[in-house]
């Protein structure tokens, strides 16, 4: 409903906000022009007196001075005839330059406030600017949701295209715009008489005047107890005529002046109404608050943008999916796919999760999950894949799931797996997700797999996923969707350090740097095509092999500052990037680029930290110790095969010994005398492990999944007399696995 709220009405409106907003932004210029155009006194430098007095020595037929509202001073007169009006310097009394109001500015900010069609137009902005405070509140509620609640509106939101732009300038200029639209619209309230408008009458012209000789307005002790920064208005009398007076308009109020005794005649206060409109007209257009204009002008400039990525976030929930023509009827289909997706990104999962399954064999429907059928009479298998809106809310083609689920009859046949899709920055992760599943549950399906979340849309926790589904469902088949296909850059291979080949056991430290890369640049990877992305030990080199059909993915063991992309490879039997990687010869290049991975990263601070790996594994820990320059606590078990053959890293691990970057290290070799594995050495030394646990350490796992399950296996049984396990160190970020 809130997005209904907030949608429609810009949709509809999103032409005029658009006119609006550019003539808005315009106009907060001219009291940034005029402040620069005027000399300004310091507070208490001049009085009203002083400032008059100067003024008639230059301008002898002056009729009226004003203060404006950005400090300007404009002098009205007649000369020779002739009516005139100038910028004066309030210091001396001297001509700055002509005056006149800019016809450009008057036809701008008519378009602003009637669209150029007098009343209709104004009640017509009027609306508009309503609209531009709902459309702000709704805003604000949203990008709530979105962020996962108040305090998460300060952090850095993810995503990309039209939607972080949109969601990243609404956070920038919602104040703004819901500031400029309130005070809009208080003002259209008030011509059209929907709130009162404060009426000043002035006070009544004095009865009794000296009717004295006039004398010089710069010894008028009225005018003398006033300061130029108060002033807003002073009306000279008419000429030769000693009934008649000065009139004064200050920032409190009005009066008259006696042009013989400087005497104030009578003063009205201002009403209290009459104050709050001139603080409305002050905070809409930046009269007298030259800094607000500027804010409230960047503010506006963003509405366009808004506009156009708004009507292109609509029309990308609009769209069709784009299922292939192969998808099967309802009563046809014995595999069912249902898709919860608030901007098409898991529709791009669920094509390649049918096509697959079609490749398969399987039969299978994909539909939305707001279009869940009463029942599927041939289905034996719901695969449901559902991203998540905001803090928990079901995405744009999810919104009537739960309503359409409590009249399915399908739950008798049915086994279920659920997929979420979300963001880890986010406290509710997933949550919609979870929401499914759980009612999923109660409705009495069983679960054909538990639940998993792929956080950032990550390709390969998608194929691993597609894994474990393939032996639930029995049939082998294998996911390799890229939601984001990369822009690839050519890597030349500089160094190689080979390892392992009298164990059979081949693997090879390789060193690359951007073709074309100059030399003394490197840290800033800059080749012919561009920059070369920012990346972290831990991170991902994906590389595109000869022939291959997806990129395979390898943890680097260097960071973008070390000048070279670093990485860790044992050559697979069969294996078609390791076997290409490994026949590499200095000089030769291939195509990779870089996938984040901030999910696997030491912890800031000074616990200690324990990384453990076996093989080819050690690559991204290696990083980790080059990286820890502050000599934190850091403790490295690894496992390989023979310490004479396949030994990686050893003379690096070495030298982080002797400068304190690596505090100890514990090695295990399986083909060696004591015929030992990485997680023996954990047992073995399971009095200190716990201790450093204990002390709030963090432990990184990397290597082969058979490792990897054998590593925690050990570490539970190390954290017993803890009464903590491995599933609450990871959920405090404290237990984390890049596994392969």
């Amino acid at each position: 409903m809130l997005r209904q709220l907030h949608g429609l009405p810009g949709l509809l409106a999103a032409l005029m906000l658009a006119v609006l907003a550019i003539t808005g932004a315009i106009l907060a210029l001219a009291p940034v022009m005029d402040r620069a155009a005027a000399v300004i006194p310091a507070d208490g430098e001049v009085s009203v007196a002083e400032l008059a007095g100067r003024v008639v020595n230059h301008y002898p037929g002056t009729e009226q001075i004003v203060r404006g509202a950005s400090g300007e001073v404009i002098v009205y007169y007649y000369r020779d005839g002739q009516p005139g009006a100038d910028l004066v310097n309030p210091m001396t009394g001297d001509r700055v330059a002509p005056y006149e109001p800019s016809p450009f500015f008057i036809w701008v900010k008519d378009l602003h406030r009637s669209f150029l069609l007098d009343d209709a137009g104004r009640m017509l902005a009027g609306t508009i600017a309503a609209v531009m405070v709902l459309l702000c509140i709704s805003g604000i509620l949203l990008l709530v949701r979105r962020s996962g609640g108040w305090k998460a509106l300060l952090k850095p939101f993810t995503g990309s295209g039209g939607k972080r732009i949109h969601a990243e300038l609404a956070r920038f200029a919602v104040l703004g715009l819901l500031l400029s639209a309130l005070t809009g619209s208080y003002m259209s309230a008030q011509r059209f008489g929907l709130l009162p408008e404060p009426v000043e009458t002035g006070p009544a012209f004095p009865a009794e005047v000296s009717g004295g000789q006039p004398v010089p307005v710069a010894t008028l002790s009225a005018l003398m107890s006033v300061e130029l920064g108060d002033l807003r208005e002073l009306v000279f009398p008419y000429p030769d005529d000693p009934q008649d007076v000065y009139s004064l308009t200050t920032r409190e109020g009005t009066g008259f002046v006696d042009q013989a005794t400087g005497e104030l005649l009578k003063y009205q206060p201002r009403s209290e109404g009459s104050a709050l409109k001139q603080w409305v007209v002050s905070l809409h257009t930046g009269e007298g608050l030259w800094w607000l204009g500027l804010i409230l002008g960047a503010a506006a400039l963003t509405v366009p943008v808004l506009a156009v990525t708004g009507i292109c976030i609509w029309w990308q929930r609009r769209r069709s999916p784009g299922l292939r023509p192969n998808n099967a009827d309802v009563a046809q289909a014995d595999t069912i796919i249902l898709v919860g997706s608030e901007g098409n990104t898991t529709w791009g999962f669920a094509r390649e999760l049918h096509a697959t399954l079609n490749k398969a064999g399987f039969q299978v429907h994909c539909s939305e999950m707001n279009a869940l059928a009463d029942q599927y009479p041939q289905a034996s298998t719901l695969l449901v894949l559902t991203s998540t809106y905001g803090d928990g809310d079901a995405p744009a083609s999810a919104q009537r799931f739960m309503a359409r689920l409590e009249g399915f009859e399908g739950e008798k046949t049915l086994k279920y797996a659920v997929l979420g899709f979300g963001d880890r920055q986010f406290p509710n992760f997933c949550q919609f997700a979870l929401y499914v599943d759980a009612a999923l549950d109660k409705k009495g399906l069983a679960r054909l797999h538990p639940i998993e979340r792929i956080n950032r849309c990550n390709a390969s926790q998608f194929s691993e996923w597609g894994e474990r589904l393939s032996e639930h469902m029995g049939v082998p088949f294998m996911l390799t969707y890229d939601p984001l296909p990369p822009a690839t850059v050519t890597l030349e291979l500089v160094e190689r350090a080979d390892y392992g080949l009298a164990v059979q056991a081949p693997t090879s430290i390789l060193r690359f740097k951007v073709a074309g890369a100059r030399q003394g640049w490197w840290s800033r990877f800059l080749s012919r095509k561009g920059a070369f992305p920012l990346f972290e030990a831990g991170d991902l080199l994906g590389v595109m092999p000869p022939n291959g059909e997806a990129a395979r993915f390898y943890s680097l063991a260097s960071s973008a500052s070390d000048g070279i992309l670093e990485i860790c490879v044992r050559k697979q039997t069969d294996g078609l990037c390791s076997g290409y990687l490994y026949g590499l010869k200095p000089g030769d290049c291939i195509n990779g680029f870089i996938r984040h991975n901030p999910e696997f990263r030491p912890a800031v601070g000074s616990h200690p930290i324990i990384l453990i790996g076996a093989g080819a594994g050690i690559g991204p820990l290696a990083g980790f110790i080059r990286r820890n320059t502050a000599r934190n606590p850091m403790y490295l078990y690894w496992g390989g095969r023979n310490a004479q053959s396949d030994f990686l890293y050893q003379p690096e691990l070495g030298s982080y010994l002797n400068d304190h970057r690596l505090t100890g290290l514990n090695t295990a070799f399986s083909q060696s005398d004591e015929h030992a594995y990485v997680q023996d050495k954990l047992r073995q030394d399971q009095v200190a492990v716990r201790r450093m646990v204990d002390a709030g350490a963090q432990i990184l796992v990397c290597g082969g999944r058979d490792m990897a399950v054998g590593v925690r296996q050990a570490i539970e049984d190390i954290l017993k007399p803890l009464s903590t396990d491995v599933e609450s160190l990871r959920a405090e970020g404290r237990y984390l696995e890049d596994v392969y």
